[in-house]
């Protein structure tokens, strides 16, 4: 008799109440996954520029939220998108100080640590469980990428630089001149 049976690697599948740690993390098809690292000031400019956009553009007609922020697809699914803007109408999903169910629009600015997952997964998964409008901001090339749900799936809508405006597909009330989002390093005070 050999002990040449191998041993299964046990996968644990992950709720929001498994940790208790004072961390950033999603929960993406079970799976946890930590932020490494804070964001670099590039994230964080376009970040703010992009709030300040939404907002002048659209805060009365809806709620313009900011990481972190978590937003309930299901239990296996708990993401923190850079920006996220839901309707007036759809202000039904904030429940509880949170976000349950589907905003109309997320936006998630690449970085380093977390442009695969930005591209892949988290995509799919506002896709699969029906978020409007996505953007995929690069602060590094200066581009965004539109994408809006057609019949079920993301379509690419455009790919913008810094020279053009970004008209939101599913809100709107929202155009975003990108040249305000993406200024010179100098300029930011950098």
């Amino acid at each position: 008799m050999g002990d040449d049976k191998k041993e299964k690697t046990a996968k644990v599948k992950e709720t929001h109440g498994t940790y208790f740690i004072d961390e950033r993390y999603e929960i993406i098809g079970g799976v946890r996954y930590g932020f490494l690292t804070s964001p670099k000031f590039s994230h964080q400019d376009a970040l703010g520029r992009l709030h300040l956009a939404f907002h002048s553009a659209c805060s009365e007609d809806g709620v313009i939220l900011l990481a972190p922020m978590d937003v309930h697809f299901d239990e296996e699914n708990i993401l923190q998108p850079d920006i996220l803007y839901i309707r007036g109408e759809n202000k039904g999903i904030i429940q509880d100080g949170y976000v349950y169910g589907a905003p109309d629009l997320v936006v998630e600015i690449l970085s380093g640590s977390t442009a695969r997952r930005d591209k892949t997964i988290k995509k799919s998964t506002y896709e699969r469980f029906g978020v409007g409008e996505y953007w995929l901001v690069d602060p590094v090339y200066r581009l965004v990428e539109q994408f809006a749900i057609v019949e079920g799936r993301y379509h690419l809508l455009a790919t913008l630089s810094e020279e053009d405006k970004l008209v939101s597909a599913t809100v709107p009330c929202l155009t975003v001149d990108l040249s305000a989002v993406f200024v010179e390093e100098e300029e930011a005070g950098k």
